[in-house]
């Protein structure tokens, strides 16, 4: 895909610039089904080496808190003694149970699934659009069911050389009867695939296999328990702002991050907190949406996708919300380039763009050279780029943009990012 990495809205709006002393931030996993404890020792560990890279002051945060609900992990960052920065109180808003759950089906029933979705992808031409848009992502679709494929022809080709072997095919085979061989000979296949089970889990085939069949069945329309966790999330997020204003501990900014998969989970949370309160962002705190290495259109493309392609429209036209959209080329796993307007062919009925901003996030500029050519091949760590500490200063900063001063319309609108700082060692 040959398209713009830099897109800024027309119709831009939002407040003036204003201090950030106070930030809440909502971070939104991806599809991960260890999202309750992987996310705050990342943070912590990446903060720190922030702080030892660019020299800022080390700033306490506090032990994570579980809701009694389960569904949000929360904890808070103090405001620097010395320095610039915000008070940031951060909750991961968790649905890895939902992802814990699809890992848990029935392997059969999962492979079944990624076989109807990838064929039906394929019918459509929407297994083609992806490839257009971005081959690497095409590939990483793709790559679960060609993993289905050879393991089959492989299984098949183990039970009938075990079946051939223990029937009476050669001169110097065993010579079971064909009722024993034959099952023998499956049940070698199957033992077979058990046994690869942790090889298969290092190369992350049942989580690209779970990741693209979830990604097919809510474009469907299937996932309602995933349509209540968005409810969920919405009330959660209204709640706690209430619980704050009423303390006295109103936000300068409230910041919806969503990664990979909670890219897309972030964009339809920020859209029904508009559908239940129109207020929001006009009236009160700045209101920014932040999606990081977004997987929007595995999902937005789909023909029946129509919710989602509404709520996409509601906020490309929505004046009170600043949303970004950080992409990256060396990211195997996101769309550079793609933009809503252009690409999902939106109703807008004259409406004026004022979303979303896109913005590269430079992962060839932020990295040691060394470390890029270290992990260029590696898609996973390529894709957790956006989470972890700069190793030299650039316009995208993960942690100057949740933890700084500036809200992100005015971070994302500077003409020039800040100067790079030296590198030093990382933690």
């Amino acid at each position: 895909m040959n398209q713009p990495l830099t897109y800024t809205p027309p119709d831009l709006r939002g407040p003036g610039p204003q201090p950030v002393r106070r930030r809440h931030v909502f971070y939104i996993p991806g599809y991960d089904p260890e999202g309750r404890s992987r996310y705050r020792f990342l943070f912590v560990r990446e903060l720190n080496r922030h702080a030892r890279r660019f020299g800022g002051e080390r700033r306490a945060v506090s032990e994570a808190r579980l809701s009694p609900d389960g569904l949000v992990q929360s904890w808070r960052v103090e405001a620097p003694q010395g320095g610039e920065g915000a008070e940031t109180a951060y909750d991961v808003l968790l649905w890895d149970d939902l992802v814990a759950r699809d890992f848990a089906r029935s392997r059969i029933l999962s492979v079944a699934l990624l076989v109807a979705g990838t064929l039906h992808s394929l019918l459509i031409g929407l297994l083609f659009r992806f490839y257009r848009l971005n081959w690497k992502y095409g590939n990483v679709i793709l790559y679960p069911f060609a993993m289905v494929v050879l393991l089959t022809l492989l299984s098949v080709f183990l039970g009938t050389m075990v079946h051939a072997h223990l029937g009476d095919w050669f001169g110097h085979s065993i010579g079971l009867p064909i009722y024993l061989s034959l099952p023998l000979g499956v049940a070698a296949g199957i033992v077979w695939i058990k046994g690869i089970e942790a090889f298969l889990n290092r190369i992350f085939f049942w989580q690209l296999l779970n990741d693209w069949v979830f990604n097919w069945q809510h474009g469907q329309g299937w996932r309602p328990d995933y349509e209540h966790r968005l409810a969920a999330f919405a009330d959660i997020v209204l709640a706690r702002l209430a619980e704050r204003a009423e303390a006295g501990e109103a936000v300068d900014e409230v910041m919806i991050v969503g990664h990979s998969s909670g890219a897309l989970t972030a964009v339809e949370v920020a859209a029904r907190l508009f559908a239940r309160d129109p207020r929001l962002g006009a009236e009160g705190p700045a209101l920014s949406l932040v999606t990081l290495g977004s997987g929007l259109p595995l999902v937005a493309l789909q023909p029946r996708a129509r919710r989602l392609r509404a709520e996409v429209e509601s906020l490309v036209t929505q004046p009170h919300l600043v949303w970004c959209d950080f992409q990256a080329p060396q990211d195997w796993m996101n769309f550079p380039g793609f933009n809503p307007v252009r690409h999902l062919a939106l109703d807008l009925r004259g409406r004026p763009v004022a979303n979303p901003l896109i913005r590269s996030a430079r992962f060839r500029e932020i990295l040691s050279p060394e470390t890029y050519a270290r992990v260029r091949l590696r898609p996973f760590r390529m894709h957790f780029q956006f989470l972890l500490a700069n190793e030299r200063g650039g316009p995208y900063d993960f942690f100057a943009m949740t933890l700084g001063p500036q809200a992100l319309r005015e971070r994302v609108l500077a003409p020039e990012g800040p100067d790079p700082a030296p590198l030093t060692a990382a933690g």
